[in-house]
């Protein structure tokens, strides 16, 4: 078993329309660089990078503080889990290649982490979707879409994903945890009735959330890092966080 510190964060979206400037690059590369000297795991839940699509030998341009600082963190000793995103789906084999981070593209996981066993994802489509959400779901992740998609430039492919996901990040609305009824919170519900888990850790909805569920384990959902740094700290069997309130059901 592990004693070391790990830690989980999501949705920082470098690269995002929102941010010309690379200012959230620069403050999530800061974080990564001061992590301390006894973290053991950093788990990456989904859409770290706005957009990414790897081709043979291209990759996105861009993100190059966060992408040393990762680096960085490898040469430490430092474990690197990328669970792939929404936005970041087209992750292939540069970060393992470049930094030894396990690529994770399964809807959820099951680890044994710090002395717990968590459920980890980035939490797009759990719980159920509607049908046109099945349907964007279903062709970003068809082989046949993804082959067709690295026939085309690479520029066009850029700036066509740049501008979807700005469209698709105006027109989202913001969430609010609804308890119970909470597709992440019956997906954890459901989940936590068949398998032992002592806590749920997802992304995805860009608002923090902290809930008790019937089975006694936690729910966690991780807020994005556009306005401030939002992460968990695990270490010593105790999980903590940054931005994360306590909502009593």
């Amino acid at each position: 078993m592990d004693n070391g510190r790990h830690i989980f964060a999501a949705d920082v979206h470098i690269g995002a329309a929102s941010d010309p400037d690379g200012a959230v690059d620069r403050r999530f590369a800061a974080f990564l660089r001061n992590l301390p000297e006894d973290t053991e795991g950093l788990w990456l839940l989904g859409d770290i990078f706005d957009f990414w699509v790897e081709y043979r030998d291209v990759v996105p341009r861009g993100a190059i503080r966060t992408l040393g600082a990762l680096a960085a963190l490898a040469d430490r000793g430092v474990k690197i889990h990328f669970i792939c995103g929404n936005h970041d789906w087209w992750m292939t084999d540069y970060l393992r290649k470049e930094v030894g981070a396990e690529i994770i593209k399964e809807r959820y996981v099951l680890r044994e982490v710090g002395g717990l066993r968590l459920c980890l994802a980035h939490g797009d489509g759990l719980g159920g979707r509607r049908i046109p959400e099945k349907l964007i779901y279903s062709l970003f992740r068809s082989k046949v879409c993804i082959s067709l998609l690295k026939a085309l430039p690479p520029r066009w492919v850029f700036a066509f994903a740049r501008k979807w996901s700005d469209s698709s990040r105006r027109h989202h609305g913001g969430y609010v945890f609804r308890g119970e009824e909470d597709p992440l919170y019956r997906f954890a519900g459901d989940l936590g009735r068949t398998e032992k888990v002592d806590a749920f850790i997802f992304g995805h909805q860009h608002t923090p959330v902290c809930a008790e569920l019937p089975s006694g384990a936690k729910l966690y959902v991780l807020g994005d890092w556009s306005k401030e740094d939002n992460y968990l700290n695990l270490s010593g069997m105790y999980i903590s966080g940054r931005s994360l309130p306590k909502i009593d059901m």
